[in-house]
């Protein structure tokens, strides 16, 4: 059975919840290098055969920010300014990795984060890890 894991932004506009059969200790933290991940000092992860669900109290609170090769929409809190993950939209569905510096509760076996370039990757090769890496998203906002 799935463990159950929540988080958001800070003042609550923006919410998920994380399911996934993988303990915490064997999640592949990373830290990718692109100057927005750097700024926000993101720490992410991500589950292929988990599930995400995100919700908004008020969707007009939720930044769809696109950068780059603009292929990801960068989930940010337009009230409080936390980055929670980002999201990639394909015909076969969403895909989500999420910033754990956004979990409600800390968890200590966290790995440290690996740091991650992904600079020289074309545009069709990013969204093609995203899918096969990154977790489903459920419910999308």
């Amino acid at each position: 059975m799935s463990k159950q894991y929540e988080g958001g932004c800070h003042c609550g506009a923006i919410r998920w919840i994380y399911r996934t059969d993988v303990d915490p200790s064997q999640w592949a933290v990373r830290a990718c290098q692109c100057s927005f991940c750097r700024a926000h000092a993101a720490a992410c992860t991500s589950d292929p055969a988990g599930i995400v669900d995100f919700s908004a109290g008020d969707e007009n609170l939720v930044l769809h920010y696109r950068f780059g090769l603009k292929c990801a929409d960068f989930l940010v809190c337009a009230k409080c300014g936390v980055y929670v993950g980002a999201m990639t939209k394909v015909a076969s569905g969403a895909f989500a990795t999420l910033n754990l510096n956004s979990m409600k509760t800390a968890i200590e076996q966290l790995a440290e984060p690996t740091p991650v370039h992904y600079d020289a990757e074309p545009r069709e090769g990013r969204i093609a890890r995203r899918v096969s890496r990154w977790t489903p998203v459920g419910t999308v906002i």
